[in-house]
């Protein structure tokens, strides 16, 4: 099915708001790679300008699953303009290795948020979506050939991969900037991820970024789940896709990327 399609799986799957609160996990996923947290720490802006790095990540995510063809090329070509002045000792972001980890985190983060609170994907649903869900690496440099071919594939990459993360002193320090940027106001959004995100790492990830938990928290969080799961599919569908209309609206408003200090495409931005 073409992305661009009413039927596509990543168009119906990414357009549910549900999975907006996988955000910090994606996030903390990809600064775990060492080269990535890296790069990010030179050139993000993590505590600065929070909610202009999150615009510019949904409008990639969205812009890329929901957009026009003219959208898509318009967005992707802005991100991978964006990524090739990032480079440093140790990092370069059109690297493969690191699209494609970067890529299978935001499949993976997904995946799992469908999963849990709208519902299980079917096999066939679920190698759709992966096969879908390759542009988001693809369409930033990564050979097509290099995108896992089917979930059993997936799954042995994403075994591997996890096992060579390193959450090292800079990836928890920005992990702290995610979740305690410096404008106070958002403490109450951010510590809401940082529990979500709690929930939804493997226990060792957790731990390595500090993130304070026990089996109290794990009950709340299970049961969290269990009422979204209940409650969240019986919203009706335009509910649920409201917030990402709403920021295609605001990305065809502005032209194709959040207006930012500094630069016409949004500034320091990466990962």
């Amino acid at each position: 099915m073409d992305r661009s399609s009413d039927e596509s799986t990543l168009r119906r799957i990414q357009a549910e708001s549900g999975l907006l609160a996988g955000a910090g996990y994606a996030i903390l996923l990809q600064i775990a790679h060492p080269a990535v947290a890296r790069g990010v720490a030179e050139h993000s802006d993590f505590s600065s300008r929070p909610l202009d790095r999150l615009r510019g990540t949904l409008y990639y995510l969205y812009g890329t699953a929901l957009g026009t063809d003219e959208e898509r090329a318009r967005v992707q070509a802005i991100v991978r303009a964006m990524h090739r002045k990032v480079r440093g000792p140790g990092y370069d972001a059109l690297d493969p290795d690191l699209l494609l980890w970067v890529g299978a985190t935001l499949y993976r983060s997904g995946e799992r948020l469908h999963d849990l609170v709208v519902g299980e994907l079917d096999p066939r649903e679920r190698a759709a979506f992966l096969r879908e869900a390759s542009v988001y690496a693809t369409a930033l440099g990564l050979p097509p050939e290099a995108w896992p071919a089917d979930p059993e594939e997936f799954d042995a990459y994403w075994e591997r991969a996890c096992s060579r993360l390193e959450v090292g002193p800079v990836a928890r320090e920005l992990a702290g900037e995610v979740f305690r940027p410096r404008n106070r106001l958002l403490w109450p959004l951010t510590l809401t991820q940082r529990f979500l995100t709690g929930g939804l790492l493997p226990a060792g990830l957790r731990r390595d970024f500090g993130i304070p938990w026990s089996a109290a928290k794990q009950r709340r969080f299970d049961r969290l789940m269990r009422v979204t799961r209940a409650v969240y599919p019986r919203i009706p569908r335009p509910v649920r896709t409201l917030p990402s209309r709403l920021y295609l609206r605001s990305m065809r408003r502005r032209g194709g990327w959040p207006t930012a200090r500094g630069s016409a495409h949004g500034g320091r931005r990466f990962a």
